[in-house]
């Protein structure tokens, strides 16, 4: 485990956001989001790009590499000809946790039908999970609410830094013993 703040990035990847042409939601709201769940020491840093597979994977890789704890990336999910985002996770890589999508995807279809056309997933890159998130803000909520009670205990067994939750909000799962 790291020692001191855990390290968190958010990723948004979008053509037109990074082309200043849409303002980015997906990275405002996933940090709204951890600052209201989180109670640990963080630091949160946002990046926008544009799609991509090649270019997403970089970022991923570098982020991960150069030893982000968490990494969340909103957008590029869709079905759309460049949403190339899980293609680029998967580029980079070592485990994937299908769960993180399945489950994902049936808190989004309680609210909307379209929810099942999303390719979300997560993935361990070295000790860094990665997750990818959707853009909207309301949609990210209904995601990580319905996943993030497990995120510390899986960063504490890739050996990343250890994270507190609100337990108000989310009540981090740790076995007994753990």
């Amino acid at each position: 485990m790291t020692d001191g703040a855990a390290r968190i990035a958010i990723v948004t990847v979008s053509d037109r956001a990074s082309r200043g042409e849409y303002e980015d939601k997906g990275g405002p709201g996933a940090e709204d989001w951890l600052r209201g769940v989180i109670t640990s020491p963080m630091s949160i840093e946002r990046h926008i790009i544009p799609d991509g597979r090649e270019g997403v994977a970089a970022t991923l890789r570098d982020l991960a590499d150069s030893g982000a704890d968490l990494i969340l990336v909103t957008g590029g999910t869709g079905p759309a000809p460049r949403d190339l985002t899980p293609e680029a996770v998967a580029d980079v890589m070592d485990k994937e946790l299908p769960g993180f999508g399945e489950e994902m995807r049936r808190a989004s279809l309680r609210e909307v039908p379209t929810a099942i056309l999303s390719r979300q997933t997560a993935a361990i890159r070295g000790k860094t999970l990665i997750i990818t998130i959707p853009g909207k803000p309301s949609a990210i909520a209904t995601c990580l609410d319905a996943v993030f009670a497990a995120v510390p205990y899986c960063l504490e067994l890739t050996g990343a830094a250890r994270i507190e939750t609100d337990p108000a909000r989310i009540k981090a799962f740790r076995p007994k013993g753990a």
